[in-house]
């Protein structure tokens, strides 16, 4: 066990937090946290500290009581929900207690003809999946890790997937939110119906912020109904044909649900086949599913590559697999990327490294690179197109996962913008003890 940072309190966790939750279990001292989480969490912290403790409130109530204790006692706080985003984003400093929100995970409510439903953040995303899918209906993300994944994680790192080809962002679907701000004061924005245009847009705000800005406690989604068909098509060959290919569904009349550029690593890994690969999803009735298929098909048979037509369990099958693959690094040292670029400029940077996805109209994806070198030297590509196009830069890469000594050596984010000042400022309006999250965001915030 590492030695516990000399600028926290000592001996008052437990004790403290004790009082607020009550029941046995729901405060955990470090000492007596299994070894596996104890690692999960050293991940998302700075090297040489470790947290006195890890609370687990059941209610709103009891997570606003301890956010108010800690804020008293200038206390950092380490958010988390079950924990598998927890080695995403920058390293946390001086972290004094972990406070999950693994337990307030209750349904609160699900209006199936408004098509909106409103949880608590501990909810895991596929137990509400398994809740919706009993109304014929569906929460439109495909988060990373999504039978361990809480909602309140997802909306905390904005982890749409590929579903945003369609359906948008989480911040698109984000309809309404209630948080306990860094003092213990409960607040809301937005509301429970889609049409809510009431108060400042702080779902957006929120989302995507990695609990520097406040703790979710409870979350409003639009939901869609489930599709009647679904079909996936896979194009793989050549890197000028994949391109093209790409542009005509960009340009076409076509909807699919999910679309992505692979790399021949990713392609092979699958058994789809040699050199890099376009898929692409569509969820429709069965007529329009089978038709937006054969167009694919046949877009790839004019470019000379190679196409196969997945249904039932065998494309269930390989989104799973294309998922697990993107997500799981071979060994330690591995580091998982996140990138934006040009949607037209995708395919070049795809030839340029070993695995990688990225979403043909968003330019948004996922790269594994082999060290910390080889991420610097695809940021310093992507700025320097940037430069080429009279723009502050092309695209950005910011390291989501990767050993804590490589994230103590380089910039996770990599942001080189001018609205840092702004980013700062908000922060300080909404935690100006700076003890939710401390350094886990852009610029250290």
């Amino acid at each position: 066990m590492k030695a516990m940072s000399n600028d926290r309190p000592q001996g008052v966790c437990a004790s403290d937090f004790a009082s607020i939750v009550g029941e046995e279990n729901a405060v955990c001292l470090w000492e007596n946290i299994e070894i596996g989480q104890q690692k999960l969490i050293q991940q998302a912290i700075a090297s040489g500290n470790s947290p006195s403790c890890i609370v687990y409130p059941r209610t709103q109530q009891q997570l606003a009581a301890v956010i108010a204790t800690a804020h008293t006692n200038n206390w950092r706080i380490l958010p988390c929900g079950s924990g598998s985003k927890l080695s995403w984003g920058g390293l946390a400093k001086g972290v004094n207690v972990v406070v999950s929100t693994e337990r307030i995970n209750q349904l609160i409510e699900h209006a199936v003809g408004d098509l909106t439903v409103t949880v608590e953040p501990g909810m895991k995303f596929s137990d509400l999946q398994a809740l919706l899918a009993k109304s014929r209906q569906f929460l439109a993300l495909d988060p990373t890790a999504p039978e361990s994944a809480t909602i309140g994680g997802i909306v905390a790192t904005g982890d749409t997937g590929s579903l945003r080809q369609r359906y948008g962002s989480v911040r698109d679907q984000l309809l309404g939110i209630t948080f306990v701000r860094a003092d213990g004061q409960i607040a809301k924005a937005g509301g429970r119906v889609v049409k809510n245009v009431a108060g400042y847009d702080l779902m957006k705000l929120l989302t995507g912020s990695y609990g520097t800005l406040g703790f979710i406690s409870q979350l409003t989604f639009r939901v869609y109904p489930l599709p009647e068909a679904s079909g996936t098509v896979v194009l793989t060959g050549s890197a000028e044909a994949v391109s093209r290919a790409a542009d005509i569904l960009r340009g076409s009349a076509l909807t699919p649900v999910q679309a992505d550029l692979l790399s021949t690593k990713l392609v092979s890994s699958l058994g789809l086949g040699e050199g890099l690969g376009l898929i692409a999803r569509f969820q429709s009735i069965s007529e329009s599913v089978k038709e937006q298929s054969n167009r694919v098909l046949g877009v790839g048979q004019k470019l000379g590559l190679n196409g196969a037509i997945f249904a039932d369990g065998d494309e269930a099958n390989l989104w799973q697999r294309l998922q697990e693959r993107i997500h799981t690094t071979p060994t330690e040292s591995v580091i998982t990327c996140k990138i934006g670029v040009l949607p037209t400029a995708a395919v070049e940077i795809l030839t340029q490294v070993e695995l990688g996805l990225i979403h043909i109209s968003s330019g948004l994806g996922l790269l594994q690179l082999e060290d910390k070198n080889q991420v610097l030297k695809v940021r310093d590509e992507l700025r320097s197109a940037g430069s080429d196009r009279t723009q502050a830069s092309s695209g950005f890469l910011t390291i989501l996962e990767a050993p804590v000594a490589v994230k103590e050596q380089i910039d996770v984010w990599g942001y080189t913008g001018n609205a840092l000042p702004l980013m700062r400022r908000i922060k300080e309006q909404f935690d100006s003890k700076n003890i939710l999250s401390p350094g886990r965001f852009v610029g250290g915030i």
